[in-house]
């Protein structure tokens, strides 16, 4: 090649990358300090993140680490489109207030009057109510595994529908309470069509995805759609490997079902600062916090988080379904965002997000809170099993000189009394109660304190399991659960699921399958005549005992 022609061809190449209008060049100290962040990732036989880092509108970092697909060798990047889990909330309230400046729905209209299959439970429950997830309704998710049925499956609209129609109570009265729930955002796939006359699916692409030039966005809502460019997710074995965890029949949407990759929610990012998307309320109407019915502002606006990180205002959201975990961070004082996309179940985007941001905004972060004098409070006494006084559910504490592990989190003393986390946005405060009975008030910045009292586990005999045995019935879940005495346990079978072994945690309490809490009921004479189930965002889900 002559040498006149190598240099146009490089400086081509130069003016190529130069116009790019979506990447700008950087220290590459920084870069290396990135990818060892997702270094556990970047190898040829492991799944892994995409990423993307993005300021003033532009990246000015995107990278794959990992594998896209194990079967095919084909390495992860920028481009490679992700099921979004959650992240999927804020299109979907994006395109319900869009549809509210086209006159075709109010935010504040009773969901009945596009949903009337749902019960009526004595007042209305908005539109926003649901967007800002203070509704109370039951978790689909929660409601279809509790059901018995196969996660896996096809579940058509109209069979998920006629789940709600049956649901005879609500989690607590509308607006009382902060408590997420997927069948908020899942009904707006319903209410969308109703009130517009096209699918969620097809509303968005005309009203968002299209305008912002996501080419390799949609919602998933038929399962027959080829996707290009669609990546599988996995979870690690425990013997070595990876299973996959993924799939294609999962075609609900709503509360979640969008396909994306890095490349495209670049678009999306941008349109926070600069709104070419429908009459101009979208970004206000979006990143309004929820108000409670007592006037507690919450930190949920409409499908995203608006709160802060090390002391700078953040609006995220994070998603998670079978092996994908993805998360959006957003800073918009200083218009950077971290975009991080993963394949793995056991990948954590949230805290790599937070890394990346470290590390770019390191002169502008606040400090890590200091550990106190009191951080040496040995809390080891502290350690054993918990039971939630209004959800029934166990967890087990963990203590030590370095705090309280508590639902994976570590709380840091504060003093002998006083555990935080997450920068004092939740708080543990212990208080030791007559026959030693230790009680943890946990509060969280949204939700409403969890009252957790120490207990021994019971350990009963077979001959008291025998009590329990019988066959139950739930009208709201439409399922039959089976209860036995099997090898001095007593275990549960429902529909096509294996029986699950229940731990006795008080008398007539148990500890069940997917975190659930089953609580048994006596008539006066002392039998058993039915069961409760509580299960995290479903609450007292009614049984009757079939007595033959």
């Amino acid at each position: 090649m002559k040498p006149f022609r190598r240099a146009a061809i490089l400086f081509l190449a130069v003016i190529s990358l130069a116009a790019d209008p979506s990447f700008t060049q950087q220290d590459p100290g920084i870069e290396r300090k990135v990818d060892q962040v997702f270094a556990q990732f970047d190898k040829p036989d492991s799944p892994g993140c995409a990423l993307g880092v993005v300021r003033d509108g532009n990246f000015i970092y995107k990278k794959g680490y990992g594998t896209a697909s194990l079967e095919l060798g084909v390495s992860l990047t920028p481009q490679s489109v992700f099921y979004m889990g959650s992240v999927s909330k804020q299109f979907t309230a994006a395109s319900v207030v869009l549809a509210a400046e086209q006159g075709y729905l109010s935010l504040d209209d009773d969901v009945r009057k596009y949903v009337p299959e749902i019960p009526s439970y004595g007042k209305p429950i908005t539109l926003r109510e649901m967007l800002h997830q203070t509704s109370g309704f039951r978790d689909i998710l929660g409601l279809l595994l509790l059901a018995g049925r196969n996660f896996e499956d096809i579940h058509p609209t109209p069979e998920l529908l006629d789940l709600l129609s049956h649901q005879k109570a609500l989690n607590y009265q509308p607006g009382e309470e902060y408590l997420y729930s997927n069948t908020n955002f899942f009904l707006m796939s319903v209410v969308i069509p109703r009130a517009t006359g096209k699918p969620l699916s097809q509303f968005a692409d005309e009203n968002i995805f299209k305008p912002l030039g996501m080419t390799h966005t949609r919602f998933y809502d038929d399962h027959s759609v080829v996707v290009p460019g669609r990546v599988p997710a996995y979870e690690p074995r425990k013997d070595g490997g990876f299973r996959i965890d993924w799939s294609t029949n999962f075609d609900k949407i709503g509360d979640g079902g969008l396909m994306s990759s890095v490349e495209d929610l670049l678009l999306w990012d941008r349109n926070f600062y600069d709104n070419k998307l429908g009459k101009g309320t979208l970004l206000k109407e979006m990143q309004t916090p929820g108000v409670l019915n007592n006037g507690k502002k919450i930190e949920y606006a409409l499908g995203l988080e608006i709160s802060t990180y090390r002391g700078l205002p953040i609006v995220e959201h994070g998603g998670a379904l079978f092996g994908y975990r993805t998360e959006l961070l957003r800073f918009p004082q200083q218009k950077f965002s971290v975009i991080t996309l993963c394949n793995v179940g056991t990948s954590n985007p949230r805290r790599l997000a937070n890394q990346v941001a470290d590390i770019y905004l390191a002169d502008k972060l606040a400090p890590e809170p200091a550990s106190s004098p009191a951080a040496n409070v040995d809390s080891q006494a502290l350690t054993g099993w918990y039971r939630d006084l209004n959800s029934h559910s166990v967890v087990l504490v963990s203590g030590s000189k370095e705090g309280l592990n508590v639902f994976g989190t570590q709380f840091k003393a504060t003093d002998a009394t006083h555990f935080t986390a997450n920068g004092d946005r939740a708080e543990i405060v212990v208080e030791h109660r007559p026959n030693s009975v230790t009680r943890l008030t946990l509060s969280l910045q949204d939700s409403v304190p969890q009252i957790l009292e120490s207990y021994e586990p019971l350990k009963e005999s077979e001959e008291k399991f025998a009590q329990y045995e019988g066959t139950y019935t739930s009208v709201e879940l439409e399922a039959t659960y089976r209860l036995a005495v099997k090898d001095g346990k007593l275990t549960l079978a429902s529909s096509w699921q294996p029986a699950a072994e229940l731990q006795p945690t008080i008398r007539d309490e148990f500890e069940g399958p997917f975190g659930t809490a089953i609580v048994f009921r006596r008539d006066a004479a002392g039998q058993i005549i039915g069961c409760d189930l509580f299960a995290g965002r479903v609450r007292n889900i009614s049984f009757t005992k079939v007595i033959k």
